[in-house]
């Protein structure tokens, strides 16, 4: 007896596996259970699809078993497929999340890191300042290429420094070189008189002895 039964059961557009429980009931009726199961789909919703229940006699089971449960196979076969994408999607959502606040974190620690280090160094600044150190001071403030984000500060404290340090020895220098120039051309004024006063003396006991 030839029932196609397995070949109709191949033509199913399902994945996963076909659980079929058949039990007999009253007055010669049978009670089948179908149930697909995906052990690939890692949604525990899968569990809440219920079991197709069918009730009637074998002959009528004959005649309407394949049309009654192919829709629904087909139907919850693509759900738990679309379940199982949705959760391989989920993973990776979750992993790229976990990687973004992993580089976030990181980012964050470095930041911190960077702004101790501006600190430590405008501190070290302020103190060789307090100390009168002011070129010392100067060379500590960080470079503007190294903290760009504090640019407008690093340049207001390298200005206020310099100007401590190079501006009162470039002017004391200038007044010294002011100063100090009548008094040179004095000198070599005065040597020159001298020079001259002893030649006309020469001069005159020359014309004497003659």
């Amino acid at each position: 007896m030839n029932t196609n039964f397995f070949n109709q059961i191949a033509q199913l557009q399902i994945i996963g596996d076909l659980h079929i429980t058949i039990a007999k009931g009253e007055q010669d009726r049978l009670i089948v259970l179908v149930m697909l199961q995906n052990e690939a789909c890692g949604d525990n919703a899968k569990n809440s699809i219920p079991p197709l229940n069918l009730r009637g006699t074998a002959e009528e089971l004959d005649n309407g078993f394949f049309e009654n449960i192919a829709t629904p196979l087909e139907s919850a076969s693509g759900l738990m497929v679309n379940m199982e994408s949705f959760m391989k999607q989920l993973d990776e959502t979750k992993k790229q999340s976990a990687m973004e606040k992993e580089k976030a974190d990181k980012k964050k620690k470095e930041s911190e890191a960077k702004d101790k280090k501006y600190k430590d160094a405008m501190v070290k600044a302020d103190e060789l300042e307090k100390e009168g150190r002011h070129r010392e001071a100067w060379m500590k403030v960080p470079e503007i290429s190294e903290f760009p984000q504090y640019a407008e500060e690093i340049r207001r404290r390298k200005t206020a420094l310099s100007d401590k340090f190079s501006a009162p020895s470039l002017f004391g220098a200038v007044e010294q070189e002011n100063t100090e120039t009548p008094k040179q051309e004095q000198i070599s004024a005065d040597t020159f008189i001298e020079e001259s006063e002893a030649e006309e003396i020469e001069e005159d006991e020359t014309e004497e002895e003659e």
